[in-house]
């Protein structure tokens, strides 16, 4: 199965992937990867809950689902810095090698994902490689619309 971004997963693909992934099939759970499928950018935990609000789910059940999602792999989680947070559906390794950069505007706050582009850090002559493995990159500017 494909995860294509700004297309909603149908309930029955959605219980797929969380059969998949050894989790229960709960409506919180459903509901929020159905959010997170429509659109088009990575939501803060806020823009899930207002999308949600017609289910009556509360705070700190979207909350709980979205980091049991983020710990199961199907979530990844975006630190932005000034304990601000997105989320947004983990993509299949086979659609653009597991991860994107993402550009954060600096002026309006909006976020935008970067799948067709790849970022490649590479260490000058003198130096070692990473100490560790690179699991995300953001990339920080101002957007068309501010610039």
């Amino acid at each position: 199965m494909t995860r294509p971004r700004g297309s909603a997963y149908s309930v029955e693909n959605v219980r797929s992937l969380l059969r998949g992934a050894g989790m229960r099939c709960t409506a919180a759970r459903i509901a929020v990867i159905q959010s997170l499928s429509d659109s088009e950018a990575p939501l803060s935990m806020n823009n899930v809950v207002d999308d949600l609000a017609e289910f009556g789910f509360d705070k700190s059940t979207i909350y709980r689902t979205l980091i049991d999602l983020e710990q199961a792999s199907l979530v990844a989680m975006l630190e932005l810095g000034n304990s601000s947070r997105r989320f947004e559906l983990t993509p299949f390794p086979e659609s653009d090698g597991g991860t994107h950069p993402h550009f954060l505007c600096t002026e309006c706050g909006k976020l935008i994902c970067l799948p067709g582009f790849h970022v490649n850090v590479t260490p000058d002559d003198n130096l070692q490689d990473l100490p560790g493995e690179l699991t995300e990159v953001l990339l920080k500017g101002r957007c068309d619309s501010c610039s």
